[in-house]
């Protein structure tokens, strides 16, 4: 989508680590995006993006391991590649869609119904133009990682998907390109979401697997410091569904999303399995 910062380019230095030419692609799309969404006002910021993926380049270029050969940049226009046109009015769209039935619905589907659906078809496009061996997106998106590895195995795609830890700031809010709307008094609230999860996985740790009390860790550092929450989660990583404990054999998803403002945040934290 755009507006590089550390978290992207650490995806970038993680696909050059199992090839020898990487593919970035931007492009902010509109079909994961509702009618009252932040479509228009998005960060576009291209040759900002150009730019940091030139110094990129230059600097893995010079290491005496240099991982890769190049970065191609493919930067599509939205009639490349919605041919017949896209409206955010879902009723109005015309053309061919990819729905993930069964995840796509839950969590962040919850509230915005069209998102993954947005997701799942450009995602398939853009592997069809690129053709990859490997695709690597980040841990912060969960939900789109475990709905792209189901579509990727559902639709038999011949690719590997890489799911790359969250990069965070030194105070630990998750990198993301809608940091930029923050206000500095919200910026300085924000983290305290990481910092319940982070109290919820050290009574994990410790021994701890019951949803009440993990979720009300994440809850009373959220009220601290007047968080918006609008939910918060404890999902099996299999079908996303809510799980009572954590699971011994698989482990559990701990997320959520809440808002500074009109800024819509998200982040999570894996307990009991990796990725």
């Amino acid at each position: 989508m755009g507006a590089l910062h550390a978290g992207h380019l650490r995806l970038i230095r993680i696909a050059a680590e199992k090839s020898e030419a990487v593919v970035v692609s931007i492009f902010v799309n509109p079909a994961q995006f509702a009618p009252h969404e932040d479509l228009d006002k998005y960060p576009r910021t291209l040759d900002d993006d150009i730019s940091k993926l030139e110094q990129f380049q230059l600097k893995q270029l010079l290491e005496p391991s240099a991982l890769m050969q190049s970065i191609a940049v493919f930067v599509p226009t939205v009639s490349e590649m919605y041919p017949r046109g896209i409206s955010l009015q879902r009723d109005q769209q015309r053309g061919t869609f990819v729905e993930v039935l069964g995840l796509s619905e839950l969590l962040e589907g919850g509230t915005r119904p069209h998102f993954f659906r947005g997701v799942a078809t450009v995602v398939t496009k853009l592997f069809h133009i690129a053709m990859p061996d490997h695709a690597v997106f980040g841990q912060k998106d969960v939900q789109q990682s475990c709905v792209l590895r189901a579509m990727v195995q559902d639709l038999h795609f011949p690719l590997n998907v890489v799911v790359a830890p969250t990069e965070r700031d030194h105070d630990g809010l998750a990198l993301s390109s809608r940091n930029v709307y923050l206000t500095d008094e919200q910026r300085s609230r924000a983290p305290a979401f990481y910092r319940g999860m982070c109290r919820a996985r050290d009574l994990y740790h410790n021994g701890t697997t019951d949803r009440e009390t993990l979720l009300a860790a994440v809850r009373g550092e959220a009220e601290k410091v007047g968080l918006d929450i609008e939910y918060i989660s404890l999902s099996s990583p299999d079908d996303l569904s809510e799980v009572a404990e954590v699971s011994t054999e698989c482990g559990a998803i701990l997320s959520g999303a809440w808002r500074m403002g009109s800024t819509r945040l998200i982040d999570n934290m894996l307990l009991g399995f990796e990725f």
